[in-house]
């Protein structure tokens, strides 16, 4: 999603006598204008991936006034990185999927784009990232989707195997990518999806999608679902509506809205345990993220869901405007969650990519 407030008037505000440091971050952190124009997309036409340079930084303490500070809620902090290009079209970085290594990343831009490539790692810390590439995101027609009028911003992304799914927020669409033909060449279906999805807010539409696999070996009620989340539709309780698409039990239901935080992304973990990456803003608190775990079990067409938060943080720690969250198990059995930041494409904010082992 792309922030409406006012950066000349921020500006002004913060030159008025507010904390420059405060100030500065919450610059940083919120986009003040609309998604770039189409100029500021995928810089090439054709269909085919292209490789792409990033250089990355290393954060070394993910709170920089506390540096002896690893432990936030239920998280420890294990790396971080500021990625940055001189590829124009890199950027708006809205979700990533990685492999079960926690190596190769497939990303998606709110330009309508993807990127694919590899965490380099030493000692188990993020250092860099390799063999990066851009690719448009194809339409039926083997076309770059942006040539429909807004269906440029795409959100989330879900995937199950060979099959990717991708949200588009404006236009509330989901496609759905068969990436065993030809990867990120793959032409994208539209999926059927129900009315509640199409009446969604814009601009605060989907923002998050989770498939829930099938697993032989388990009775899953949810077994292939689909499950969409918008990011501020809410229902007639001022809870976020989310949608089961496809599965044995389709249908609608909400989430517990609290502290007026939005849902930026979601992620299934092999315990069962959905996590929700939500964020909000203020004028008074600047930027706030939080993860919350919801039971997968509790999750029924027509319920309320909740869950307990594990995680916080603000503007004095090192965010931004996240956006992405994902899963992986290490070889020592350690849940990562890799978090990953939508810059916007503005100069005022940064693409961080951030892990983190869940402690408990």
């Amino acid at each position: 999603m792309s922030t409406h407030s006012s950066r000349r008037s921020f500006l002004k505000y913060a030159a008025a006598g507010v904390s420059t440091f405060a100030a500065s971050r919450v610059v940083l952190a919120q986009a003040t204008v609309e998604p770039p124009p189409r100029p500021l997309q995928l810089e090439h036409a054709v269909t085919d991936p292209i490789s792409v340079e990033v250089n990355a930084r290393v954060i070394p303490n993910f709170e920089p006034r506390d540096r002896t500070r690893t432990r936030f809620g239920s998280l420890e902090y294990r790396s971080g990185l500021v990625l940055t290009s001189p590829y124009r079209g890199f950027g708006g970085l809205s979700g990533l999927r990685l492999d079960a290594k926690g190596e190769r990343f497939l990303a998606v831009s709110d330009q309508g784009g993807w990127f694919t490539g590899r965490i380099r790692y030493a000692n188990g810390k993020m250092t860099g990232l390799d063999d990066v590439e851009a690719a448009p995101l194809l339409g039926a027609e083997g076309r770059p989707i942006t040539e429909k009028r807004l269906w440029w911003d795409s959100e989330s992304i879900a995937r199950d195997g060979n099959l990717v799914y991708v949200g588009l927020e404006r236009v509330n669409q989901i496609l759905r990518y068969d990436f065993a033909k030809g990867g990120t060449r793959a032409r994208g279906e539209v999926v059927p999806v129900p009315p509640g999805v199409r009446k969604l807010p814009y601009n605060k539409g989907l923002e998050a999608l989770v498939v829930v696999p099938r697993d032989t070996q388990k009775a899953q009620p949810l077994a292939g679902t689909l499950i969409a989340f918008s990011e501020r539709g809410l229902d007639a309780d001022g809870n976020l509506t989310a949608f089961l698409i496809g599965g044995p039990s389709p249908g609608q239901f909400s989430v517990r809205r609290t502290e007026k935080y939005d849902i930026s992304d979601a992620v299934l973990l092999a315990s069962g345990e959905l996590l929700i990456l939500e964020r909000k803003f203020s004028w008074f608190t600047g930027v706030n993220i939080r993860i919350r775990s919801i039971p997968l079990k509790s999750i029924a067409p027509g319920a309320l869901v909740d869950g307990p938060a594990l995680f916080a943080a603000d503007l004095g720690h090192e965010i931004d405007n996240m956006e992405g969250i994902d899963a992986h198990v290490t070889a020592e059995g350690e849940t990562v969650l890799t978090l990953v930041s939508d810059d916007n494409f503005s100069l005022l904010q940064r693409t961080l990519l951030l892990q983190f082992t869940l402690a408990e």
